[in-house]
């Protein structure tokens, strides 16, 4: 359904353009060549509706209904109309408990020796990585 209405849409917007392109602007004698208009009333000519003109509103028309319907068709298949906040949320993973009771961290020291440090109990999570460390007999930062 949505192809057919693409198609019909396609070949609407090219006629739509054709039309348009082959009408005459207000100003097409001789006068507005050279900017005036000539003896004709204050807006230009109004004469009767021409068939360009009449195909022109039916072809706007057509667009216009074609493009809408397109809109509401291409919303209706996506899915549900959640936000796409709404859609990060549904995907989230649960976020990992950390383990309950005394937590500790192992620490080796230059000597090679490992020691368990108690970790305080308003720490919530431990970091993702170690910090690094920098390499023996480098200076400390500066302090500011």
């Amino acid at each position: 359904m949505i192809i057919l209405l693409t198609i019909i849409h396609v070949m609407v917007c090219l006629f739509l353009i054709v039309v348009v392109l082959l009408q005459s602007g207000k100003a097409a004698d001789l006068a507005g060549a050279f900017g005036g208009m000539g003896s004709q009333a204050t807006f230009g000519p109004r004469g009767t509706a021409t068939l360009l003109s009449k195909l022109t509103t039916i072809a706007a028309g057509l667009f216009m209904l074609t493009s809408l319907t397109l809109a509401i068709l291409g919303t209706r298949e996506q899915g549900s109309g959640a936000s796409v906040t709404d859609r990060l949320k549904k995907t989230e993973t649960p976020k990992q408990q950390q383990p309950t009771g005394k937590q500790t961290i192992k620490v080796k020291g230059s000597d090679g020796t490992e020691t368990e440090i108690p970790l305080p109990s308003d720490l919530k999570q431990l970091p993702a990585t170690p910090p690094a460390q920098a390499p023996a007999g480098t200076p400390p930062p500066p302090s500011k």
